[in-house]
């Protein structure tokens, strides 16, 4: 079964239906988080449990970056990771729910579900190790000579670790098709980057190893696709590494994403305990409403039809 949800190529520009795409995608994962942290509250799921929320714009605008056949590999954060390669949901909240249909037979849990169908690496609960493991993913694409490029995923916790070292000099000695792609939430698990960094700047942390880097907001998807098509062709075209750090939050940021606030450019807080904020500018078709923002309140079953119901609303 096809997650509707799943974003395949590059996609041409920001058209109407690319909107439509972003944002179906986006908030398939915000409420499939939203269910996921109401059973976690239950006690229906058992060990931990690290929630995608307000971080949907990094991984639905890289995954539109990629080609069928490029690997994605995580860290323990991985649920919109999993969903936006195309996994279904039913399958990974299964494995939440330590049922035998899902992806690890109910026994690996939140953070260790893979797919070689969906070419999803996991999921790993070791903080940076799927560093090192993205790194090997690549090494076997160049020595396969197959043009896939890995994205690998992992925060700015993990960005101190110091196997991501090892890993950026192995891949620019080697010159591997791999996109470090660091997401920023400003606090990792819950100290500030300014308190454990002492280089904030994750797109500079490659500098040593002559990899280039490039920041994005990651509060707006189509910039995200915009460089991630841009550091993809890098690794592709030339078999080489990039470094590709994302800020969850725009600038002046003093709370962690999970806690349901998302901070947009300019510095304009929105609580969005429910809904997904979207970009919609350059919309001029009359298929989609002329906002800035759209939120829908609706459960994870519904999100086609909330789609059609704002648009038509407007």
């Amino acid at each position: 079964m096809e997650n509707p949800a799943t974003s395949k190529g590059n996609g041409a520009g920001s058209t109407s239906a690319d909107l439509k795409k972003f944002y179906t995608d986006m908030l398939l994962i915000r409420r499939f988080e939203e269910k996921a942290g109401q059973l976690y509250g239950m006690g229906l799921i058992g060990g931990f449990c690290h929630l995608y929320i307000g971080q949907e714009a990094v991984v639905i605008g890289m995954q539109m970056a990629i080609e069928a056949g490029d690997q994605v590999i995580t860290g323990y954060r991985d649920h919109g990771h999993m969903l936006a390669c195309g996994m279904v949901p039913k399958g990974v909240m299964a494995e939440l729910t330590g049922r035998r249909g899902g992806y690890s037979r109910g026994k690996g849990g939140s953070m260790h579900m893979f797919s070689i169908e969906k070419n999803f690496y996991g999921g790993h609960g070791i903080v940076g190790a799927q560093c090192s493991l993205g790194t090997g993913i690549a090494f076997a694409n160049r020595y396969r000579k197959n043009g896939r490029v890995c994205l690998t995923y992992f925060g700015d916790g993990a960005a101190n670790q110091g196997q991501v070292y090892e890993s950026f000099n192995m891949a620019e000695l080697w010159k591997l098709p791999v996109v470090y792609v660091i997401e920023n939430n400003k606090y990792a698990m819950g100290t500030s980057v300014e308190r454990s960094s002492a280089q904030p700047d994750f797109s500079k942390r490659g500098i040593s190893f002559n990899i280039p880097g490039e920041q994005v907001d990651g509060m707006d998807v189509r910039a995200v696709k915009a460089a991630g098509e841009r550091a993809v062709a890098f690794a592709r075209g030339f078999d080489r590494t990039h470094v590709h750090p994302v800020d969850r939050f725009a600038r002046n940021v003093e709370r962690r994403p999970a806690l349901g606030e998302i901070r947009l450019r300019g510095g304009a807080a929105h609580r969005r305990s429910h809904g997904v904020a979207v970009v919609l500018d350059d919309v001029d078709d009359g298929e989609l409403p002329k906002l800035r923002h759209v939120e829908a309140l609706v459960h994870l079953s519904l999100v086609r039809r909330a789609v059609a119901e704002i648009s038509q609303a407007h």
